[in-house]
């Protein structure tokens, strides 16, 4: 008998954390590597947050707290949902978790049974399927192919609902393609939704303020009230403050479902960071034009690194909507041969030889489930994506 749990077995470490250790690994090797793996803000956390939670550690602001966030910071939860989104919540309605990645997994280990179903739109977040198997459910993955912006259809949707239907999960703008779901294509979803009462929805927000162009960020519950009571809208300050490493995300949806995530987390981690809590504070409360700021400097990463994709032989990297990310497809360089000898026969292949002969880590489309296809994470200086993009675009020139 294994000692292992059976339940671990179906589910993968994260292939972008493995791919940045591994990057990491050959830096302390003395290799001269370029990580275009990881998925966060390269930027400081503003100021005024980090001096607010300086002042709670002061204040003494250090002990337990209610399992699941301050009524403080549920307040300003409340009041950023208002404001942004149009959106009305009480603080029973809120939920505080330790990143927005344990708002994701509290909800689906709360409400899934053996065989439900989970709908997502692929490419997806890696964490998505996974989390899905470990409460035992049943991922159900729809392509969302390049030729149609990465985004799904209604009629894609109507086409995979069954009665097992339990979530489908919805992430605009979305990691890894940055293709964002506006009004009309929200609308056309919510349209289908709103005739499967049974299905309820999972919008991951987390992008939300790193939107470009002209494009208008919405969310399901903005667009469709009728919808509400079966949407938990899972947001965070990780990428739009640049707090990553802060740990805090939050949901607002139903009082039933934040009361059953409640009991899962009194029982699992119990509260978030207090300290990181009154960061978190200061984030919702605080000055906001920092959003703009890396906005717009994202913006021009964007293109930046969309003009010289482009201009490597054989990749197409389509204009995102939002996010920090890239998602070309090498679908002209499958079945060639690198100048190291190896043969590209998918996107893995080609990950791991233009790491391993160039220096430049990226992770493989595959792990997103949408291949052939490689994901950039324009989040680092100007200097180091001109040399990425340069390194990259050399190594598709020695393609035989």
């Amino acid at each position: 008998m294994s000692f292992l749990s059976q339940t671990l077995a179906r589910v993968k470490p994260s292939p972008t954390i493995a791919i940045t250790g591994r990057a990491q690994e050959l830096k302390a090797e003395g290799r001269d590597i370029i990580a275009l793996s990881a998925g966060e803000p390269d930027f400081d956390t503003p100021e005024h947050i980090r001096e607010a939670a300086k002042s709670a550690i002061d204040q003494g602001f250090t002990r337990y707290t209610a399992v699941d966030g301050t009524p403080q910071l549920k307040q300003a939860v409340c009041d950023k949902f208002a404001r942004e989104n149009g959106l009305n919540y009480s603080p029973a309605q809120i939920s505080i978790g330790t990143g927005g990645k344990q708002i994701l997994y509290n909800a689906l280990m709360a409400t899934l049974n053996p065989g439900d179903e989970v709908i997502i739109p692929a490419p997806y977040w890696v964490s998505y399927p996974d989390m899905v198997l470990l409460a035992g459910g049943m991922p159900v993955i729809v392509p969302a192919v390049m030729e149609n912006g990465y985004r799904i259809s209604a009629d894609q949707l109507e086409a995979v609902i069954t009665p097992r239907t339990k979530w489908v999960i919805l992430n605009s703008p979305s990691n890894p393609s940055g293709a964002g779901y506006g009004a009309a294509h929200m609308r056309a979803l919510t349209d289908v939704l709103m005739r499967h009462p049974h299905v309820w929805v999972l919008s991951d927000d987390i992008y939300e303020h790193l939107v470009f162009d002209d494009f208008r960020f919405v969310t399901p519950a903005q667009i469709e009230p009728g919808l509400k009571e079966r949407v938990l809208t899972m947001n965070g300050v990780s990428k739009s403050y640049a707090m990553t490493g802060w740990r805090i995300g939050y949901g607002a949806g139903p009082e039933l479902l934040i009361r059953a995530m409640a009991k899962l987390q009194s029982q699992s981690t119990s509260n978030p960071c207090s300290i990181s809590q009154y960061a978190a504070l200061a984030a919702l409360t605080g000055p906001q034009d920092y959003i703009e700021t890396s906005r717009a400097i994202f913006q021009r990463r964007r293109d930046l690194v969309v003009n010289a994709l482009n201009d490597c032989p054989g990749i197409v990297c389509p204009v995102p909507e939002g996010a920090f990310y890239v998602y070309p497809s090498i679908h002209a360089l499958i079945g060639k041969t690198s100048a190291g000898g190896t043969k590209i026969a998918d996107d893995e292949a080609f990950a791991t030889a233009l790491l391993d002969e160039t220096g430049v880590a990226v992770v493989f489309g595959a792990a997103f489930g949408l291949s052939p296809h490689f994901r950039v994470s324009y989040a680092t200086s100007d200097a180091v994506l001109m040399d990425a993009c340069a390194r990259i675009k050399g190594f598709c020139e020695g393609l035989r």
